[in-house]
């Protein structure tokens, strides 16, 4: 097996992986699988190396810390890096325009604008000050959001679609969910910040893909690489065919292919989530509210735990008031419109 299809199954299984992870992470069947890997390798892993894994793993994902700004802005840097020494050079010398390879620093310093402000950027806290003023922006859906009901952490009435973050240990408006790249919770706030730092992410990512592939199919064209022969196992002469190119090209130019590989994935992985996120927006719902599934039960209602027969109460989306009208919650936060209205 030659490194190219190697490298393309190993590429299959954890895109294949991923996506049954996105599929099955709303059913019992991940928590199921979970649980038997962890009671697995805590019968082989040594006890004082599970417990500095734990350790790091509350440090990483359950504390608000800087390591994955620091990681997001080392693979930017690093990847820019890799572009400009790599790419630039060769696509100047090929006489490149230089507007189409300027695209990417253009999209760098907007996805940086708009990344520091979705991390600095107050997503909503709810404080006792801001209490009654969250709690007249939305109504009650009487299925997943409850009127009445007070967090056991803050002590505050809990306003609809909002969340206690567990990370952050505040409770945010319109909690969507808390990012680790940004250090921060998104919410009704800085959603639209976060959105754009998304969308030029994935298209900064494209571009340097686009660049990357124009630029050795413009060196195959130049230098006829697809004419020439090459000789097999068994010593016959063979017309190059398009494995044996990528791999003739991974030899002479390794690190522009690995970059443009590693691009044109997280491209993918971007666009994916990019349109999730879309998805999401143009529907008005939040992460959480999607992760908790279109079946919500009433769980504070007495009649309902008293019969087991009972059917669960179906979640309607009632915030959804047509696409224009979510896009301009989402950018127009209504918060504002209630600050004005109490003054």
């Amino acid at each position: 097996m030659d490194f190219l299809v190697l490298f393309l199954f190993y590429l299959a299984l954890v895109l294949i992986g991923g996506i049954m992870i996105c599929i099955y992470s709303k059913t019992h069947h991940l928590k199921g699988l979970v649980r038997v890997g962890v009671q697995i390798f805590s019968r082989i892993i040594p006890k004082c190396l599970q417990r500095a894994v734990k350790r790091l793993h509350h440090y990483l994902f359950h504390t608000r810390n800087y390591i994955f700004i620091i990681l997001h802005l080392a693979l930017q840097g690093m990847i820019y890096t890799e572009y400009t020494w790599e790419i630039l050079g060769y696509c100047q010398e090929l006489e490149f325009s230089l507007y189409y390879l300027l695209l990417p620093y253009l999209l760098l310093i907007v996805n940086l604008f708009f990344f520091t402000l979705t991390c600095v950027t107050n997503p909503g806290i709810i404080t006792k000050a801001s209490e009654l003023l969250f709690l007249q922006v939305y109504e009650f859906d009487k299925v997943m959001f409850l009127k009445d009901t007070r967090c056991s952490t803050c002590d505050l009435r809990k306003p609809a679609r909002s969340k206690h973050c567990s990370v952050c240990n505040w409770c945010v408006h319109r909690f969507d969910h808390h990012c680790v790249w940004v250090n921060n919770c998104i919410g009704a706030w800085n959603i639209r910040y976060f959105l754009v730092y998304l969308l030029t992410l994935t298209a900064s990512a494209a571009s340097m893909a686009i660049v990357s592939t124009a630029f050795l199919v413009h060196l195959v064209v130049v230098s006829e690489l697809y004419q020439e022969t090459y000789v097999d196992d068994l010593g016959h002469d063979q017309v190059m065919d398009m494995v044996f190119l990528i791999q003739y090209l991974f030899l002479a130019f390794p690190r522009i292919v690995f970059v443009l590989g590693f691009v044109v994935v997280l491209s993918f992985l971007l666009g994916a989530y990019l349109c999730f996120v879309l998805y999401l927006a143009a529907t008005n719902q939040t992460t959480n509210e999607w992760y908790r599934g279109d079946w919500a039960w009433c769980q504070h209602c007495p009649l309902v735990a008293r019969l087991p027969s009972a059917e669960p109460q179906v979640h309607q989306n009632i915030y959804s008031h047509g696409l224009w009208s979510n896009l301009r919650e989402i950018f127009l936060p209504a918060i504002p419109y209630y600050k004005r209205k109490k003054k």
